[in-house]
């Protein structure tokens, strides 16, 4: 299969900016996986488009403020972007980063952020462009990128957000990711408080977005494409809580590709989950036979990207092109701060 198959025209204008006003009052765009017929819905609608049974899960993690604005000790302005942390000791953090300017930040350049609070020295350069950096600091490193970082947004964002919170969902909790999981920004406590009063549970994962996300696949057929590796956590509660529901008749609805991956990435043959912590790198696309869940909760997504893939593996690459094709019509707003899809 060929990533052109994934090719779609969209007019520049429907990639949304800014946040709507009210998380839960985004568009919602119904599809049957099945017959591929469509229903135009409001995201907070979605109590009355589940069942009581059903379980939504949630990926819990929390977007790092993770762009470090600085300069070189040597004078010039550097810019990092923390991607995967690879060491933690006492004062010190060894983390995987993008920099610019990429030709004057090499092995054993010297750093320094924040009127000098922070310091950092390039220690090694992957083959793929990319900088391992060891930084040197006091107290806990998440309070110091808090106090210093700024919070990264996807490169189709030109926009300035005035509120960081909003590229945060309301439920995150674990800081690692160097991108939100934008399929649950639109929910809020007073919606998830509702869909529980209706008799769906809520459960949690946690998996790190990292940048390799908004990587383009770059090879023509799509099999030889190499997903980016992402840290994840299926916590045993969740996964017991998915089996219990699964053995009682109830659909396990995933909220964004994230969710997904994490969930196919510990379940067996059987659709059984298992409680795990460790890297996932599943590449998921049409001719996966999905384990797991029953649907998905999604934005709209890039041309080619291993995201639409995704979504056309679950639904069929006709059904998820139609949708999408409907959308545009219809001027759904896309990506990060666009508008949903309910896949079921």
């Amino acid at each position: 299969m060929k990533k052109n198959d994934f090719y779609f025209e969209l007019p520049e204008e429907l990639i949304a900016q800014t946040p709507i006003e009210r998380r839960e009052q985004s568009r919602l765009l119904c599809v049957d996986r099945n017959s591929g017929q469509l229903k135009h819905r409001s995201f907070h609608e979605l109590p009355a488009l589940l069942k009581k049974g059903d379980c939504l899960v949630l990926n819990d993690t929390r977007v790092l403020p993770a762009r470090l604005l600085g300069k070189r000790e040597t004078g010039g302005a550097a810019e990092i972007l923390l991607l995967r942390e690879l060491q933690s000791e006492p004062g010190t953090a060894t983390w995987e980063c993008l920099v610019k300017p990429g030709k004057k930040i090499r092995t054993g350049t010297n750093l320094l952020f924040g009127n000098e609070k922070l310091s950092a020295t390039v220690t090694e350069e992957t083959d793929d462009g990319n900088r391992y950096i060891k930084f040197s600091h006091e107290g806990d490193f998440t309070e110091v990128l808090e106090r210093l970082g700024k919070m990264p947004v996807p490169p189709y964002i030109h926009k300035t957000l005035d509120d960081a919170e909003r590229y945060q969902t309301v439920y995150s909790r674990v800081t690692g990711s160097a991108a939100a999981p934008t399929a649950g920004l639109h929910f809020t406590g007073a919606l998830l408080d509702e869909l529980r009063q209706c008799g769906v549970e809520i459960c949690f994962i946690t998996l790190h977005v990292g940048l390799g996300t908004f990587r383009p696949v770059s090879t023509e057929n799509i099999k030889d494409h190499k997903m980016h590796s992402e840290y994840f956590t299926v916590p045993e509660d969740t996964a017991a809580a998915v089996n219990r529901i699964k053995a009682n008749g109830g659909r396990i609805i995933a909220v964004g590709t994230t969710s997904c991956r994490a969930l196919e990435s510990c379940a067996n043959d059987a659709g059984t989950v298992s409680g795990y912590s460790g890297f996932t790198d599943i590449f998921i696309y049409p001719g996966h036979t999905y384990k797991c869940i029953d649907g998905l909760i999604t934005n709209f997504h890039l041309p080619e990207s291993t995201l639409i893939m995704l979504v056309s593996a679950f639904a069929g690459r006709e059904n998820i092109l139609n949708a999408y094709t409907e959308a545009i019509k219809e001027r759904y707003r896309f990506f990060s701060f666009g508008d949903a899809m309910l896949i079921i």
